[in-house]
């Protein structure tokens, strides 16, 4: 439930109990497409599951994979997963800071005349 422009702004208890759910979203976000790295590149570069979470997390996180990829269907998966890891980013970013950027904008009243 969202407040409006003439309620009362949330209690900081509930601001922080709502970061702290986005937090977890974003934390279950961040696992799962680590997960589906993982298991891709087990699946696709035969990698052992220390080395697939390591690429996996390298890629996830904007670096480069550590191991090189032998085969051509590894490659095509670990461009996707890093165009897919970019776009996760993103949307994990707005999840983690939505309660506080609807927090400012309630605090100096910048919502839409809607």
């Amino acid at each position: 439930m969202f407040e409006t422009k003439n309620q009362k702004i949330i209690t900081p208890f509930n601001f922080y109990k709502r970061f702290v759910q986005s937090l977890l979203h974003g934390f279950l976000l961040i696992a799962g497409a680590l997960l589906i790295g993982m298991v891709g590149y087990r699946h696709f570069e035969n990698m052992s599951w220390i080395d697939a979470y390591e690429n996996a997390a390298m890629i996830l996180s904007g670096m480069v994979p550590v191991k090189e990829l032998t085969t051509d269907t590894g490659k095509i998966f670990a461009g996707t997963y890093a165009l897919f890891s970019g776009i996760v980013f993103l949307i994990t970013f707005a999840i983690i800071f939505a309660p506080v950027l609807h927090r400012f904008l309630h605090r100096f009243h910048l919502e839409n005349k809607d």
